[in-house]
Order: structure tokens, then sequence, then C-alpha cells
């Protein structure tokens, strides 16, 4: 596919809410005309209380605040915030509230994690409104990452921000008037750089065929992070495939994951991907949320996109595709440095030496997987 790319952008990769949520704030802070937010969980912690508060008070000046939370995963965002927020004038938007009746819908989540601020700044990763230390099992900090931009590609990221906003609000029968967009940011920088999203209409794909042809197109290295890892068909294909060819093919992995589920079908691909040649590797230091790649010297990806069918069959995706050379180098030497502090290699001899059950376990899940997957895709075609 050919990447609707802009030159003339700046990023800064921001490794966890340690590095992210200080940045969103002083954005938040300085806006001036008007904020989009989105976000899949908004905690009831003590960042998800510091976010509100810039969020209100930003709105309390006059800022157009406009909020879009998912209907399933922020569900247990606390009133007490959404109250904060309409008192300070605030407007907060919920996509597809999941109703027990239609399964499908309740599956199809809005996963996007983007803020844009003046039409100037833009924010786009995995990072939820949600504390590092609020992990599953008391194990800290999470690890993520988030991309502050600067230059023509906000431009993309505020349009797509403002789509989605009044396609959730055409939903509530309540068609909220936005103001027209901002005029567009002035270059910033030297870096290429543009958005993908992943929708269920025009852009099924997109994020997809990205990675696809990103790591056919590879020569020497091929470097992902990815929390959840159920990849399709033609993209374990193109993960080994790569791997013969003398590609460098390393994926990093969850070592415990918040799905049993989707970690055991994962697991069950390891034999065939391990003698393929792809290295696999679990991380074990802490809870795992990445979703990013690097591809050779200068293709790079930070995201909301696991490479599983839950965000490549059915939620609201966005990543941002940077073409840059310093930008991937920094990527890779962040991926690198939390592999060497919390890495464990998986072997072909660890996979064979699993206990009977653990494999039947693997295959069952993954078995199950494949119906699901099948059921979707049928579902989507009628």
């Amino acid at each position: 596919m050919k990447l609707p790319l802009v030159p003339g952008n700046r990023l800064e990769l921001l490794d966890s809410g340690a590095a992210y949520f200080p940045r969103l704030i002083e954005a938040l802070d300085a806006a001036r005309s008007e904020v989009f937010l989105e976000t899949y969980i908004y905690a009831d912690d003590a960042t998800g209380a510091r976010v509100t508060e810039a969020l209100g008070t930003a709105a309390r000046r006059g800022v157009r605040v406009h909020i879009t939370i998912d209907g399933f995963g922020a569900r247990d965002m606390p009133l007490r915030f959404r109250d904060e927020l309409a008192a300070a004038g605030a407007t907060l938007l919920v996509y597809r509230p999941p109703l027990w009746w239609q399964p499908v819908r309740g599956l199809r989540r809005m996963h996007r994690k983007i803020a844009v601020v003046d039409g100037a700044v833009a924010f786009v990763g995995g990072i939820n409104i949600i504390d590092d230390w609020n992990t599953p099992n008391e194990v800290p900090p999470r690890y993520d990452y988030s991309v502050r931009i600067e230059g023509p590609a906000v431009m993309q990221i505020a349009a797509a921000a403002r789509h989605l906003w009044s396609v959730v609000s055409l939903t509530t029968f309540r068609r909220r008037t936005l103001p027209p967009p901002l005029p567009p940011p002035a270059a910033a920088g030297t870096v290429a750089a543009c958005l993908l999203t992943r929708d269920n209409l025009a852009h099924r794909r997109d994020i997809e065929d990205a990675y696809l042809d990103a790591i056919r197109a590879a020569r020497r290295d091929v470097l992902l992070a990815i929390a959840y890892f159920l990849p399709s068909t033609g993209m374990l294909a193109a993960l080994g495939d790569a791997a013969r060819r003398g590609v460098r093919v390393r994926v990093m992995l969850q070592g415990s994951s918040d799905h049993a589920l989707l970690k055991r079908a994962s697991e069950a691909l390891y034999r065939r991907a391990l003698a393929a040649g792809v290295t696999l590797v679990e991380y074990r230091k802490s809870f795992l949320h990445t979703k990013v790649g690097v591809v050779d010297d200068n293709w790079a990806t930070v995201g909301s996109s696991n490479l599983d069918p839950f965000s490549l069959l059915l939620s609201r995706e966005a990543n941002v595709v940077v073409i840059d050379t310093g930008f991937a180098a920094t990527l890779r030497a962040s991926i690198d440095a939390a592999i060497a502090a919390g890495g464990r290699e998986v072997t072909l001899a660890d996979v064979a030496k699993a206990p009977w059950h653990l494999r039947l376990t693997q295959w069952a899940a993954y078995r199950f997987a494949r119906l699901v997957i099948d059921w979707l895709n049928l579902a989507r075609k009628n």
C-alpha cells in the first residue's frame, strides 16, 4: 500500500506513562482552542485524576474539550470524573456501550489512544489513561510507548479525531457541530510520518498491510514488541519468509498476560515461528503493553494495534508510521534495552519440554481462537 506520508515533522518517543503523562499534561495546560482525547481505558487512579483535572482546567478557561472513551474498556471510569468534566464544560462521548444481545457489537471497540491539542501537537500510542503502576497482579511498572508529534502529520491525526467525534456524536442522536478545523501546522522538523487507522469500513487492513509491506521488503532486521500476538496466517508466513531469507526477525511478547486464552493461543504458534527462524522473547520484568515495530534502518511504527484478531478484525485502532533513521534507531535501542533488562528467549527445547496438559491447553485455545476468527470474518461479510 502507498503510505500517506507527510514530511516536516518532529517526533519524540515517550517510554511508558512516566514520560507520556507529563508531556500530555504540559500540552493540556498550554491549550488555547481545542482538545480531542480518545482512550480505551480511563482508570480510577492518580493518573486518571491528574488528567481529569488538566482537562477540566482547560475547559474552564474556554478551551473546547472533546473526550471519547470506549463503552467497554472505560466502563469503570468513576462517576466523579465524569461529573467533574461536565461541570467544567468538557464534553464526553461513549463509543458503543455494550449491549448483551449484540455480542459482535460488544466486541467492536474503540481501542485508539490519541490526543490532539490546538491542532498543533498530537500524541499517538498504546498508553491508556492509567498509571504505570496500576498493573495486573500488582507487577509494576507497565511497559508501553507513545509518540509526541509536531508538524503537518498532526493535521491527519486531528482529522481522524474530529471524524470519530462526529460519528459517535451522531449515534447519541445529539449531533454536536464542530467548528471548522484549525489551520494546518507549519513544518517543525525533518521526519516523514503518517497516521494509519483501522475501522470496519474503508480502512479494515491499512495497519496490517503496512506491517506486511515492511516485513516483506525487509533486508536486515525486523523487531516487533507486541502485547497480544495472534497474527494472521499471512503475517506469520511473512515473518517466516523474512527469517528464511536471512533477515534477523525478533518478536517480543508478554511473559505473563491478563488474557489467558490469547496467551495460550499465541503459545500454540511458537513451534512454527521458531522452526522458521523467528526469535521469540518473552518479557518477564513487568506487564508488557506495547504495540510497536522497527524494520531495517528507517521504518518504525507506534500505536494501539496489536497483531491479534481483536485489533485486526474488530477494533478501531491508530498507528503512526515513521520513515526516519533517527527515530527508528531510538525505538530499536529502547526495545533492545527492554529485552536485555527483562526478556527471556524462548527456544524449541522449551517448547518440546512443555507438559502434555499445557500443550493440549494451547492447542484448544488456538482452535477456539481460529473458530472465533472464522466466525468474525463471516459476520463481517454478511
